[in-house]
C-alpha cells in the first residue's frame, strides 16, 4: 500500500472513529474530527501530513510518477 492510501484509510477511520465515539462516549470527541478534518485541510496547503512522515517510516512505499 502506498503512503497515499494509506494517509486516506487512517483519515477515513479516525473521522468514522471519532464520529461513533462522539455519539456513544462523550460529544467532545467531536473535537478531534473536527482536528482531523483540520489537519485535512493544512496538509492541502502545505503537501506534509504528520501521518505521511509516519506512514514512511512504518515502511509504506511513495508513490512514483511516471515522467
Amino acid at each position: 500500500m502506498t503512503i497515499n492510501a494509506g494517509l486516506r484509510f487512517v483519515a477515513g477511520f479516525f473521522t468514522i472513529l471519532s464520529v461513533v465515539l462522539g455519539w456513544y462516549v462523550s460529544p467532545y470527541f467531536f473535537l478531534f474530527t473536527v482536528f482531523v478534518g483540520l489537519n485535512q485541510m493544512q496538509s492541502a496547503f502545505t503537501g506534509w501530513c504528520p501521518m505521511m512522515w509516519l506512514l514512511g517510516k512504518i515502511g509504506f512505499k511513495r508513490e512514483v510518477i511516471a515522467p
